[in-house]
C-alpha cells in the first residue's frame, strides 16, 4: 500500500551523463592495383589532405565524457543510447534517435559504407537533417571533432549558385560558385551532403577546419563540387545555351560571368486541338508542348524537371485573358460544345485566340454554317385588353437585323439563364445585349406579380413597370396614341390669337400673350409642353391666364399645380390678386394629416396646389382624380425619371402636363427627356435611343472647342442631330429670354472681381490642393462609385477657397480677403442708399458674413434653410430698411422676387449656371426699374476659376439645344474634374 511516505525519494536520483555529437572527415586509402584486399579508412589529417582530396567521407557518432574531461567514444554506441535508462537526458536521448533514423532511413548511395558504430552523415538527402543539427544546442548537445587533428563548426548561412563563364574563343566554362557565411569558399574544397547541404573544409591548417553548411543543392550542384568543372568547348556553345541553359536556369540559381549571352528560352507552345463533329457540335482540348515532344495537358500540375512553370503562366494568362474579351463560355482543358455554344466558339472565339503569341490552333473536321445576328434588338411592347379586366396582356415583338425571333424560344432562352440562341437555320446571336437582359428582369418581375398561363401580363395599376416596358421598347402603344393627337399639330398653320380670358385681371404683355395662345393651342388637342422662359418673366401669371382660359370654354375639371413648398403661396396669392374667382385649394399635409381626400378637395375647387412631397407621398388618392391639365413649377425637380415623384406625376390622369422651368436642362440631355417623358410622352419615349440618338453626338463635343461653333466645324452628324433634335422639340417647348423682352427690363451690367489670396491663405490651400489632387486623380477610372469622395474633396477646397477657418478652426486667424472686398462695397452701397442681395451656397460662410456685418455696424436679413418663417423674413427685407440679404442658394434659388435691391453679390462660383442665374434673377426681372449691377466674386488662383470655365461649357449645351447656340460640352464628367484640379 502506497503511504505519503512514498511519495518523497528515500535517495538522491544518480546525476545523468551528457552526451555530443562526434563528427569525423575520414578518407579511404589511394588505390594500389597490387592489392587486392578493401582499401581502409582513416581519419584525415592536414598532412593526408593536403596530398589527396578524393574519396571522402564525413560520419558521425555519440560520444560520452571521459576522465579527462574530453569526449570520447567508451560504449556509447548508437543503439546503447538508444537502449539507455536513467543514464542520459530521455529529450537528449530522442534527439540522438531521430538522427540515426534519419541516417538510416534518408540516405543516398554513397561509395562506400561507413565503419563501426558510425553513420555517413553525407549520405542523408534529408532536408530535416538541418534543423535537427541547429536543435542540438538548445538541449545541451555539443557537435565536436572526434579527431584532434580537425575542427567542426556549424555555419550560419550559405548560398551556391551554378556559374557560367566566358574563357575565350567562344568557349564556356561551368563550376560552382559558394559562399559560407559571407566569404568565398573554394568549390574544390567542399562536398555535397545530398541536396540540402554541405561540408567545407581548408587546407594548410592544422587542425583541419571543417564546416557543415544548409544550403539548396539543385542538380547539377553536386557534381560540382570537389572540383568538378565542365568545359564547354567553342563548337558546341550555341547548342549548349539553346538546349542545356534554359533547363540549367529554371533547375538552379545562377552567376553569370562576362561574355555569357542570355539563353533563348526553351519555351513551350499551348496547342489548341478542335475537331468539329455530329453536325452543330465541337470538341476541343488544350495542351502544353515543349521542345522535343514533351506534352502536358493544360490542367496536368504534376512535377517535371523540364516544365517552365513561369512560361506556363505567362501564355495561360495571355490565352485566357483573349478567350474571356471574345465570349462568356467557360474555359475548360476540354469541353464538348454544342448549338450556340459552338457558334460562338466558332466564331469569336478562334480568331481571338489563334493571333495569341506561342498558341497554336489546330483544327479537324468541316466546319459548321453559322451566321450572327449582329444588330440591336427591335423591340415592340403592345397591350391588349385581357378577359380578366384589372389585367393587359403584353405583346412582345423582338426583331434583330430583320429577323423576327419567335418569342416562345426566346422565353424559354431568358428565363433559363441562358447566354444565347441559335436558330433552327443556323443564325445565332447573343442574349448579354442591354435590351434583352433588361427583358428578361421586366419579364421576371411580371411574372411574380402573377402566374401567366397564356402569356406575360401585367396589372393596369402597375404602371411603373409598363413604364419600364414602353421604356425599353423602341415602339409602345402609349407613344403611338400621344402622336395620333400630336399629328393634328401638323394642319395649323399657325398659332391662333387668344383673347385676355373674362375676369383675368392682369395686362399681359405681347410676350404673355403669345405664351398664353401657344398654350391654349396644345392643351386644345390634349398635348402638354415645356413652358422654358427666363426667370422673371412671368411663367406663373401665363400659366393662370390657360387655366381661367380652360373654364371660361366650359372645362369645370379641376387643375392640378405641383410646386416646392416656399412657392405654394406665390401660387394662392397670385390667383387671388390676377384670378379671383377661381377657388384655390392648397394641400399642405399629406394623407394621414388631413381631414379629407384629395378627390373632395378638388371636388370643391378649381386649382389644386400641392407641394413635390404630398404628391409623391400620396400619388394613389392623386392618380384617381382626373384632372383638366397638371401644372410642374419648378419642373426641375422631377429631371430624374428614376425617382418616385417623376413616377408619380407619370401616373396623374389628365389631359396634359405643362412643365415650368427657366432651367430644362441642368446638366445634360437627360434633363430634357426626363420633362418629355411627362409633358411629351411620344415623342422620345425610349431614354436609350434618345441617348444613343442624340445624347453621343450632341453632348460629346471637344472640351476645348470654342464657345461659337459652326454647323461645319462640329462635324455634320453632330450638325444634323443637333437641327433634328431643336425641330421635334420647337412644337412642345417655348422659350423667351430676356433679351427678347429687353424693352421691359431695365439694363443689367454684370463683372467678374478676381480677388487674390493673403500669401498664408495661398500657402495653405496649395498644400490641401496637392493633396487632395493626388487622392482625387486615383479614383476617376471609377467615378460613378467614387463620386462622393470625389465631390467631398472639390467641395473642401471650394470652401477653403472662401476662407481657411471654414475648414479648419485654427486657421480662422487668416481671414477671408472676399468678405474684405465684400464689406467694402456693401459699406459703400448703404452709404448711397442703395440694397444688395448676397448669395452663397455655403451657409457656414454666411454665418461668417454676418459677423462681419455686425462688426460694422450693418443691418442685415438672413434667410438659408434652416430659416422657419422664410415669408416674414423676405417681407421684412421687402418692407424694411436694412441694406443687405443674405441669401443662401438652397434656400433663395426660386420663389423670390426682391426687385427692392439691385445689387447682387455672388461669393462662390456653382456647378450649375442656370441655378446661379436664378439667384441673379431675383433682382432683375419684371417689377424692377432701376439698373442691376451682378459682381462675381472669384479667388484667383484656386478651383473657381475652373469651376467659372466649367459653367460656360454647360451653359452652351443648353443654349445650343434650347436657345438655337451651338453644341459645346457635355455634363460633369472625369474629364471635367481632371480640369478643374489641373496646374
Amino acid at each position: 500500500m502506497t503511504t505519503w511516505r512514498d511519495l518523497v525519494p528515500r535517495s538522491e536520483p544518480a546525476a545523468l551523463e551528457p552526451l555530443a555529437l562526434g563528427i569525423e572527415l575520414r578518407q579511404r586509402e589511394a588505390y594500389d592495383p597490387t592489392r587486392w584486399d578493401a582499401r581502409t579508412v582513416v581519419p584525415v589529417t592536414p598532412r593526408t589532405l593536403a596530398r589527396r582530396q578524393d574519396d571522402l567521407q564525413l560520419v558521425a557518432r555519440p560520444l560520452v565524457r571521459g576522465t579527462r574531461d574530453t569526449w570520447i567514444r567508451a560504449d556509447a554506441t548508437w543503439d546503447a543510447v538508444r537502449r539507455s535508462s536513467g543514464r542520459f537526458d530521455p529529450a537528449k536521448v530522442r534527439w540522438f534517435a531521430e538522427l540515426h533514423a534519419l541516417a538510416q532511413a534518408l540516405k543516398t548511395t554513397g561509395p562506400f559504407a561507413p565503419s563501426g558504430d558510425t553513420v555517413a552523415l553525407d549520405a542523408v538527402d534529408s532536408p530535416l537533417l538541418w534543423p535537427h543539427l541547429r536543435a542540438a544546442e538548445a538541449l545541451g548537445i555539443p557537435i565536436v571533432s572526434m579527431n584532434a587533428q580537425q575542427i567542426v563548426s556549424l555555419a550560419a548561412e550559405a548560398t551556391a549558385r551554378v556559374a557560367l563563364d566566358a574563357v575565350g574563343g567562344g568557349a564556356l566554362r561551368v563550376s560552382a560558385d559558394l559562399e559560407i557565411d559571407g566569404r568565398r569558399q573554394d568549390p574544390a574544397h567542399a562536398r555535397a551532403i545530398g541536396g540540402s547541404g554541405l561540408f567545407a573544409y581548408e587546407l594548410d591548417r592544422d587542425p583541419v577546419p571543417l564546416v557543415l553548411a544548409a544550403v539548396d543543392l539543385p542538380a547539377p550542384l553536386p557534381s560540382l563540387l570537389g572540383g568538378g568543372v565542365v568545359e564547354v568547348p567553342s563548337d558546341d556553345a550555341a547548342e549548349f545555351v539553346a538546349e542545356v541553359y534554359p533547363r540549367l536556369a529554371r533547375r538552379a540559381p545562377l552567376s553569370v560571368g562576362a561574355g555569357v549571352p542570355a539563353p533563348p528560352p526553351a519555351r513551350p507552345t499551348l496547342t489548341l486541338d478542335v475537331s468539329y463533329v455530329d453536325g452543330d457540335a465541337v470538341e476541343y482540348r488544350l495542351d502544353w508542348v515543349y521542345p522535343g515532344g514533351y506534352r502536358a495537358a493544360w490542367d496536368d500540375d504534376r512535377e517535371h524537371v523540364d516544365r517552365d512553370d513561369r512560361a506556363e503562366a505567362q501564355i495561360g494568362e495571355r490565352f485566357e485573358t483573349a478567350w474571356m474579351s471574345a465570349s462568356d463560355l467557360s474555359l475548360a482543358p476540354r469541353a464538348t460544345l454544342r448549338d450556340a455554344d459552338a457558334a460562338a466558339f466558332s466564331a469569336h472565339v478562334l480568331p481571338a485566340v489563334d493571333v495569341v503569341d506561342e498558341v497554336r490552333v489546330r483544327t479537324r473536321g468541316t466546319r459548321p454554317t453559322f451566321r450572327e445576328l449582329r444588330g440591336d434588338p427591335s423591340l415592340r411592347i403592345t397591350t391588349v385588353e385581357s378577359l380578366d379586366r384589372d389585367w393587359l396582356d403584353l405583346g412582345i415583338a423582338v426583331t434583330i437585323d430583320g429577323r423576327l425571333i419567335p418569342f416562345g424560344v426566346l422565353f424559354t432562352a431568358l428565363s433559363r439563364g441562358r447566354t444565347r440562341i441559335k436558330l433552327s437555320d443556323g443564325a445565332w446571336f447573343s442574349l448579354a445585349h442591354p435590351a434583352l437582359q433588361r427583358l428578361r428582369e421586366l419579364l421576371e418581375e411580371a411574372a411574380a406579380l402573377d402566374e401567366w398561363e397564356t402569356g406575360p401580363r401585367v396589372p393596369r395599376t402597375h404602371l411603373a413597370l409598363w413604364a419600364e416596358f414602353e421604356d425599353l421598347a423602341d415602339r409602345s402603344d402609349a407613344a403611338v396614341e400621344w402622336r395620333q393627337l400630336a399629328r393634328a399639330l401638323r394642319d395649323v398653320a399657325e398659332v391662333p390669337e387668344v383673347a385676355t380670358p373674362p375676369g383675368f385681371l392682369a395686362d399681359l404683355r405681347p410676350y404673355q400673350r403669345e405664351g398664353l395662345a401657344w398654350l391654349a393651342l396644345l392643351h386644345g388637342h390634349r398635348l402638354g409642353g415645356i413652358l422654358a422662359d427666363d426667370m422673371g418673366l412671368g411663367k406663373t401669371l401665363q400659366l393662370l391666364a390657360l387655366i381661367a382660359h380652360s373654364r371660361s370654354r366650359g372645362d369645370a375639371r379641376p387643375w392640378l399645380v405641383v410646386a416646392p413648398t416656399s412657392v405654394l403661396p406665390t401660387w394662392h396669392a397670385e390667383a387671388a390678386r390676377f384670378v379671383p374667382d377661381l377657388r384655390v385649394a392648397v394641400v399642405e399635409a399629406t394623407a394621414v394629416r388631413r381631414e379629407r381626400t384629395i378627390a373632395e378637395i378638388a371636388g370643391a375647387a378649381d386649382v389644386v396646389v400641392a407641394s413635390y412631397g404630398v404628391v409623391r407621398a400620396d400619388a394613389e388618392e392623386f392618380a384617381a382624380t382626373h384632372f383638366s391639365g397638371v401644372v410642374l413649377d419648378e419642373a426641375q425637380f422631377v429631371k430624374n425619371p428614376a425617382t418616385r415623384i417623376h413616377r408619380a406625376i407619370a401616373a396623374l390622369h389628365t389631359d396634359a402636363v405643362y412643365a415650368a422651368t427657366g432651367t430644362p436642362i441642368e446638366n445634360g440631355l437627360d434633363d430634357l427627356w426626363a420633362l418629355l417623358a411627362l409633358t411629351a410622352p411620344g415623342l422620345f419615349p425610349s431614354i436609350r435611343q434618345f441617348r444613343e440618338d442624340y445624347t453621343r453626338a450632341i453632348e460629346r463635343l471637344p472640351s476645348d472647342a470654342p464657345t461659337e461653333l459652326s454647323a461645319a466645324a462640329t462635324g455634320s452628324h453632330r450638325a444634323k442631330m443637333l437641327e433634328r433634335l431643336r425641330r421635334r422639340v420647337r412644337p412642345f417647348l417655348l422659350r423667351r429670354t430676356k433679351d427678347v423682352v429687353a424693352s421691359d427690363l431695365p439694363p443689367k451690367q454684370e463683372q467678374e472681381i478676381a480677388v487674390p489670396l493673403g500669401p498664408a491663405h495661398q500657402a495653405v490651400y496649395d498644400r490641401v490642393l496637392q493633396r487632395e489632387r493626388q487622392k482625387v486623380l486615383g479614383l476617376l477610372d471609377d467615378l460613378d462609385r467614387q463620386r462622393f469622395i470625389v465631390f467631398r474633396s472639390l467641395t473642401l477646397l471650394r470652401m477653403l477657397a472662401l476662407a481657411p477657418g471654414l475648414v479648419d478652426d485654427r486657421d480662422a486667424s487668416l481671414g477671408s480677403a472676399k468678405l474684405d472686398v465684400l464689406l467694402d462695397r456693401l459699406v459703400e452701397i448703404a452709404a448711397e442708399g442703395h440694397r444688395a442681395l448676397v448669395f452663397s451656397q455655403f451657409t457656414s460662410f454666411l454665418d461668417m458674413a454676418a459677423q462681419r456685418l455686425d462688426a460694422a455696424g450693418l443691418a442685415y436679413a438672413h434667410l438659408d434653410g434652416s430659416t422657419t418663417r422664410r415669408g416674414d423674413v423676405v417681407a421684412g427685407f421687402r418692407e424694411g430698411d436694412a441694406p443687405v440679404f443674405l441669401i443662401s442658394l438652397k434656400a433663395g434659388g426660386f420663389g423670390l422676387t426682391l426687385t427692392e435691391a439691385e445689387y447682387v453679390f455672388v461669393l462662390d462660383p456653382w456647378w450649375n449656371p442656370a441655378a446661379e442665374a436664378q439667384a441673379i434673377d431675383r433682382a432683375h426681372r419684371i417689377g424692377q426699374d432701376k439698373s442691376v449691377f451682378v459682381y462675381r466674386l472669384i479667388a484667383a488662383g484656386t478651383i473657381e476659376e475652373k469651376v467659372l470655365a466649367l459653367q460656360r461649357r454647360k451653359a452652351a449645351l443648353s443654349e445650343a439645344v434650347i436657345d438655337d447656340g451651338e453644341a459645346f460640352a457635355a455634363a460633369l464628367d472625369a474629364e471635367d474634374i481632371r480640369g478643374l484640379l489641373g496646374p
